[in-house]
């Protein structure tokens, strides 16, 4: 039956055509309101709101007020498909909203006791309705997503509570088994956010989804940290407005025939993740049933594509009840179901299973957001994922089951999507220009706004320039804002617009090649350096902020390598991560970077050569050998499981510091990548061949990262091999 979703709480002028004018609202409310005149009289019991009491005095007049009730929901459903012209993010919590009212509907037997609930809920939707609700539906769609998040939870304690479920709810820190608590709360909530709609004011109301609590333990399944959604990736409010409406009506259409996945693809810098973050960010907003997955180029070593499954069916767990009661049927007392990395045998078992014993308890579409499946690493990474979505069983998923997956066409990818009827391709690089033009003027004005020197003029030439890519939109942001001593915003525009593509370049590895070559000059010590540095960051197999990555470089065997890498780092915010958020990794900001670090023909002298681990083989080598100790996290007993220790990672946080951890993870594969080196093998052999191979284990075990301790030792067997 689906739907979906909730909120962004930044506002917006929407341009003229966007507006719903008194003419076009009038004709859309004037069939509702006429009918919401026709409806039977309430009986006076019902008129307010009393929790759960208000218990009809005959079958009869039951039976007339649940149909007065639920009158206006049908009516709502009806409405919401002549309501055109609004935001995407609007249109999206009204699929919410006619996802809860469908599912109400649909209830067969709706308890009397309910009907003081079911009255509020009644209002709601003739509120919704109204001439003035629909004039000021744009600029309150914060407010909007909040009440669908809020009717979507009193949907689903209504449908629980007329099946006459036992069940403890939590609010706070208080366990409740009093259904008329529970019905007060979800009155109380309805009616403040009618009201803060009528005041157009955003106040922070408190939405609590009512689950069931029960005893479902899905701890030990293999879970790929890190991978969700991401925020701060969202596109800017106000563009990509037709491309978004296009997934949301996928997402929210009843066709049983309707392509259960939806492949978007497009060159590198299109804009792919921005809208795939955008779509999981409305997911987590409304709460509603969905997952946001993403690879990374960063991450290939987390192996993520055989935690793929295991990690979005414990992330679907957390938020469909239903699914996780089924879920936790399937894996107990099973603890190599729970750990298998076969992602075969997850399809079936952690999504397919669950899924067939899953139905009547979800509020819309259950939507999985699969992002940069091209970054799972090369093409035998994600074959077998490849080869699930493409397959009979994902052609026949539930009819309100949607898989979003984004991608780069890359030819093994395209050969595998092209030949499944049941997957929607849809190509960012065939987005009409006007379109494009207009997102990236938006985005460009906001990121250049106030600049001296920079006009409308200067934007549209950038918009111009940039070939219908935001990465490259992005990256000139960057460029001309003022980052460099002794250059304005002008100089620096003027640069970048003498620029052109070159031989063997596409214009943004020009623009990558130009913000190198202006901050790290190709000759003496500072280029050195940026070849040392960005080494160390493009081999690093899980991304640390600077303060790790230099703790690190200390241990570098050559005591030149002895520095601040932010003396280099600094020139590089344009193109990296963590440069000026200290707190956050050091990363290429976009996988294009990546790409042209590593192809001298585009990168020219300053690309990286990560042929030799070298000096990370020794670095993390004696960072372990300074290190490791017995009882690391000093814990009091160990007679206890390390998930009995309440307080294990604020103590882990404490003595085991980001390069301590990256270094008892990645040693191994460091070393592997490294020729043989007997100062090497006796650093290794300091460490296997002692006590502290125990307090190496102690962490990893605490780090809940054993399993990488079975790969490390193999790792240097095949070492000692080669070098034999």
């Amino acid at each position: 039956m689906g739907r979906l979703f909730h909120r962004r709480k930044q506002t917006r002028s929407d341009p003229p055509e966007t507006e719903i004018t008194d003419a076009i609202v009038g004709s859309q409310v004037n069939a509702a309101q006429q009918a919401m005149d026709d409806l039977k009289p309430i009986p006076k019991v019902f008129q307010t709101p009393i929790g759960l009491v208000g218990r009809a005095d005959a079958a009869v007049t039951m039976i007339q007020t649940a149909d007065s009730i639920l009158q206006p929901l049908k009516l709502f459903n009806s409405f919401v498909r002549t309501v055109s012209n609004v935001h995407p993010y609007v249109q999206f919590a009204l699929v919410i909203l006619t996802a809860s009212s469908q599912l109400l509907i649909d209830q067969a037997n709706l308890d009397s006791e309910v009907f003081g609930l079911l009255n509020t809920i009644k209002d709601v939707y003739e509120f919704l309705m109204e001439k003035d609700t629909i004039e000021h539906i744009d600029s309150m769609k914060g407010t909007l997503s909040k009440i669908s998040q809020e009717m979507s939870a009193t949907a689903l304690f209504v449908v629980k509570y007329c099946k006459k479920q036992n069940f403890f709810v939590r609010i706070g820190n208080n366990l409740v088994s009093d259904p008329q608590t529970v019905a007060r709360g979800h009155i109380k909530n309805l009616g403040d956010l009618m009201q803060q709609y009528r005041d157009r004011t955003m106040r922070d109301i408190q939405i609590n989804m009512y689950h069931v609590l029960e005893d479902l333990n899905l701890e030990g399944m293999a879970y790929a940290g890190g991978a969700g959604l991401n925020t701060t990736k969202v596109c800017l409010d106000g563009t990509r407005t037709e491309i978004l409406k296009d997934i949301t009506d996928w997402i929210a259409s009843r066709d049983v025939n309707v392509p259960r996945i939806l492949w978007l693809h497009g060159q590198a810098g299109r804009g792919k993740s921005a809208i795939a973050h955008t779509i999981g960010s409305w997911i987590q907003d409304m709460g509603a049933p969905g997952v946001c997955f993403c690879f990374a180029r960063d991450r290939q070593s987390e192996r993520r594509e055989e935690k793929i499954l295991s990690t979005i069916a414990r992330d679907l767990a957390d938020c469909i009840p239903e699914f996780r009661r089924a879920l936790s049927n399937v894996i107990s007392n099973n603890l190599s179901l729970k750990t298998t990395c076969d992602v075969l045998q997850q399809w079936k078992r952690f999504i397919l299973e669950p899924l067939s014993n899953t139905s009547g308890e979800i509020v819309g579409s259950v939507v999985v957001v699969i992002d940069a499946l091209d970054e799972s690493g090369p093409d035998t990474s994600r074959r077998d994922i490849l080869h699930l979505l493409t397959s009979a069983d994902a052609a026949n998923l539930p009819t309100n089951f949607r898989i979003l997956l984004t991608s780069r066409p890359l030819p093994d990818i395209v050969r595998a999507m092209a030949a499944a009827a049941h997957v929607k391709a849809t190509s960012l690089d065939d987005i009409p220009w006007e379109l494009v033009e207009r997102d990236i003027k938006l985005f460009v004005s906001k990121g250049l706004e106030g600049l001296p020197g920079i006009g409308m003029e200067e934007v549209q030439n950038i918009v111009n320039k940039s070939d219908g890519l935001f990465e490259w939109a992005r990256v000139a942001c960057e460029f001309i804002r003022p980052n460099r001593a002794g250059a304005t915003p002008k100089e620096n525009y003027d640069n970048l617009m003498a620029l052109e593509a070159e031989e063997g370049r596409t214009l943004l590895d020009t623009t990558y090649f130009t913000i190198l070559e202006i901050g790290i000059p190709r000759t003496g010590t500072r280029f050195k350096r940026y070849r040392s540095v960005m080494r160390q960051v493009v081999m690093m197999l899980e991304p640390l902020p600077l303060a790790a990555l230099n703790c690190m470089r200390e241990n570098f065997p050559n005591k030149q390598d002895h520095y601040d890498i932010n003396l280099i780092l600094e020139f590089m915010s344009p193109v990296l991560g963590g440069v000026v958020d200290h707190a956050s990794p050091v990363r290429p900001l976009h996988a294009s970077f990546y790409d042209f670090l590593m192809d001298p023909l585009w990168s020219g002298d300053y690309s990286i050569d990560t042929s030799d681990a070298k000096d990370m083989a020794f670095a993390t080598l004696w960072i372990l050998h300074d290190n490791l100790q017995f009882n690391i996290c000093e814990l009091e007993s160990s007679y206890l499981a390390n998930t009995e220790v309440s307080d294990l990672s604020e103590r882990i946080n404490k003595k085991i510091p980001p390069h301590l951890s990256y270094s008892s993870q990645f040693w191994a594969q460091h070393l592997e990548k490294t020729e043989f080196n007997l100062e090497l093998a006796g650093q290794m052999r300091d460490i296997v061949g002692s006590e502290k191979i125990l307090f190496w284990m102690e962490i990893l075990s605490l780090l809940g990262r054993v399993a990488k301790g079975v790969s490390a030792l193999a790792c240097v067997r095949r070492w000692l091999l080669v070098g034999n």
